[in-house]
C-alpha cells in the first residue's frame, strides 16, 4: 500500500486568472511532464481554437493563464492541455448510477495517469464547478451551479479521430450548459475523438451520452440510470472493445441496486467501499478506483473521497457558489492491495 493525495484548488475570478494560479501551483509537479510524454508536440491550433471558440471561448483564456504561470508558450500549453488531437488512451474504467435524486460514480484507472487534483473554480465567464482535473483543463466527472452533473466512460478507439477528448467535452458541457438537454445538444455537435459514454443528470432527470466519432445514441430514464464502459445501443455496439465483459458484469450488478432504493450517503458509501463489487484494485493493470463522486440534487451536495480514505469531502455547493470557501487543502487516501 502507498499513500496517496489530490489537492484540492479553489479559486473565484477570470478564466484567466484561474489558469494562471492553477499553472503556478503546477510548477516543479509532476504534471506538466507527464503529460509532455503522452502528448503530440505540435497540433492544429487553429482548428483547436475554432471548435473552443464553438463551445466554450472563456478556456482560451484559461489555457492563456496556464501557460503564463507556468511559463511556457501558449502553443505548448495547448499541446499539453487542451485535450486536442491526443494519442490513443488505453482502457479505463468508470461506474456511475443516476437515481432521481442523487448521482454517485467511480472513477478506474492508473494514478500514474492522474493529476491529482480536484477543483472548485467560479469564472466570470461561465459557471462555477466542481470536479477532479484531467489533463489539467478537463474534468474526469463534475457539477455545475446549474446542478447538472456529468462524467466520462471510456468504451473504445474505435473510429479514433483528431477531435476532442471527453474530459474536455465534460469541462465544457459544465461551464456552459444549465440542463440536461442542453448538455446533450453540445455533446451531439462536440467532435469527439474516441468512443465514450457520458452520464448526465439534474432534478430534471438523466441520460447517457452513446458518443463515437460519427454518432451519437442517447438513452433517457427519469428515475434510474446505470452508465458503464459499452454501448448499449444496438446501432452503435459494432464499436464496443473487444472485451467488455467486465463492463458488463458491473452493468448487471447495478441493476440490482435500482429495487434498493439507497439514500445518497448509503450508495456513496457501498461504491466507495474496497468490500464493494463495485471497487478495484488492479492499479497495475490500469484498473484501479482513484475516487469516488456523487451529488444530490435536492440540497446540492457533493460527497467525494479518494481510495481507500476514511476522509469524505462532504459539501454544500449553494454556499460554497454564495462565497463560502473550504478550509480542506487535501485528500489523502492509500493505493494497492487491501490489506488483510
Amino acid at each position: 500500500m502507498s499513500d496517496f493525495t489530490v489537492n484540492i484548488f479553489q479559486y473565484r475570478g477570470s478564466s484567466y486568472q484561474i489558469g494562471l494560479n492553477l499553472g503556478r501551483k503546477l510548477i516543479g509537479t509532476r504534471i506538466p511532464q507527464m503529460f509532455e510524454n503522452i502528448t503530440c508536440p505540435v497540433i492544429d491550433v487553429d482548428n483547436m481554437k475554432a471548435i473552443y471558440r464553438s463551445f466554450a471561448p472563456h478556456l482560451l483564456d484559461e489555457l492563456e493563464g496556464l501557460a503564463d504561470g507556468l511559463k511556457i508558450p501558449w502553443v505548448k500549453a495547448a499541446a499539453l492541455f487542451s485535450g486536442y488531437n491526443l494519442p490513443k488512451v488505453g482502457a479505463l474504467g468508470c461506474s456511475a448510477m443516476l437515481t432521481d435524486t442523487y448521482y454517485v460514480r467511480n472513477y478506474d484507472f492508473s494514478p500514474d495517469l492522474y493529476d491529482g487534483y480536484f477543483s472548485l473554480v467560479q469564472p466570470e465567464e461561465a459557471f462555477a464547478s466542481a470536479g477532479y482535473n484531467l489533463q489539467v483543463l478537463g474534468r474526469h466527472d463534475g457539477v455545475n451551479q446549474h446542478g447538472l452533473v456529468a462524467g466520462l466512460h471510456f468504451v473504445s478507439n474505435h473510429g479514433y479521430t483528431t477531435g476532442i477528448s471527453a474530459w474536455t467535452a465534460v469541462r465544457m458541457v459544465l461551464d456552459t450548459c444549465s440542463t440536461v438537454p442542453e448538455a446533450i445538444d453540445m455533446l451531439k455537435a462536440i467532435p469527439h475523438a474516441a468512443c465514450y459514454n457520458f452520464s448526465i443528470g439534474d432534478q430534471g432527470g438523466s441520460a447517457v451520452i452513446e458518443a463515437s466519432p460519427d454518432d451519437v445514441v442517447i438513452r433517457r430514464d427519469q428515475s434510474f440510470l446505470t452508465c458503464v464502459n459499452h454501448f448499449q445501443n444496438e446501432s452503435l455496439q459494432n464499436k464496443n472493445g473487444p472485451d467488455f465483459t467486465h463492463s458488463v458484469d458491473r452493468h448487471t450488478y447495478l441493476q440490482t441496486m435500482d429495487g434498493k432504493k439507497l439514500p445518497q450517503e448509503e450508495a456513496f458509501d457501498h461504491f466507495r467501499s474496497n468490500a464493494s463489487p463495485l471497487f478495484y484494485t488492479d492499479y497495475d493493470d490500469l484498473f484501479g478506483t482513484l475516487h469516488t463522486f456523487s451529488y444530490g440534487y435536492e440540497d446540492s451536495r457533493i460527497l467525494t473521497a479518494i481510495a481507500q480514505s476514511d476522509q469524505v469531502l462532504d459539501i454544500d455547493f449553494d454556499k460554497w457558489v454564495a462565497g463560502k470557501n473550504m478550509r480542506v487543502y487535501n485528500l489523502h487516501g492509500k493505493i494497492g492491495q487491501t490489506e488483510q
